[in-house]
């Protein structure tokens, strides 16, 4: 099996326009509610991400919540307020903001496990400072269609009008993200090292019990 089986999606330049949640504490079980966790697979999740904020309970769209408006249809950057994905180390929160769209995900802070899942899921959970995210979602919510760069490579941020702010990544999280490499697909590539070490392993084992 090759590393490409199991290999994310490469992160390295993403245009997109901006959906501005802007709310703080955003904890897991508002990104994808309990009832949502009994599938058995990573994909599926998109059409739940939010549903409390989204939908009304008899299933029609809330008029008012941001992904619902057309400005924001097809949003690849979600931005959002301090300490966002807080709450239960469930992954499938990062799996539904994933399926739903969103390569980047814009805050002043993150909850730990749900920064690294996203990591996982080849999510940039992209930390800048609190002023930088405001002036974001202030923009977005004043001007729907507006729009970011996100260049992993250059570590820079940016929009049309010249504003430019450099952010900083961990260099290992960095490389699996531009190179598409969750876990699995990191330990893959080391695949032929593993069965020569077993294989010697298994030899010394034998040669040990004669």
């Amino acid at each position: 099996m090759s590393a490409t089986t199991h290999a994310i999606q490469p992160l390295r330049r993403v245009e997109g326009i901006v959906a501005p949640l802007d709310r703080a504490d955003v904890d897991t079980d508002q990104i994808i509610p309990k009832q949502f966790l009994k599938r058995v697979e990573r994909a599926g999740y998109g059409q739940f991400l939010f549903n409390d904020w989204r939908f009304h309970p008899d299933g029609s769209p809330r008029a008012d919540f941001v992904l619902n408006q057309p400005g924001y249809a097809g949003a690849a950057i979600l931005a959002a307020g301090r300490n966002f994905g807080c709450g239960s180390s469930r992954e499938h929160a990062a799996w539904s903001i994933a399926d739903y769209g969103f390569r980047v995900v814009l805050a002043p802070s993150f909850a730990d496990i749900f920064q690294s899942n996203c990591y996982q899921n080849g999510i940039l959970p992209l930390v800048l400072p609190e002023e930088e995210v405001a002036g974001v979602l202030a923009r977005a919510l004043e001007r729907p269609g507006y729009a970011l760069t996100v260049d992993l490579e250059a570590c820079t941020v940016g929009d049309a009008s010249g504003w430019r702010i450099g952010f900083e990544i961990d260099d290992f999280r960095r490389r699996c993200l531009l190179e598409g490499l969750d876990d699995i697909g990191l330990t893959l590539r080391l695949e032929s090292e593993i069965t020569r070490f077993e294989e010697r392993a298994a030899g010394a084992l034998a040669g040990g019990s004669r």
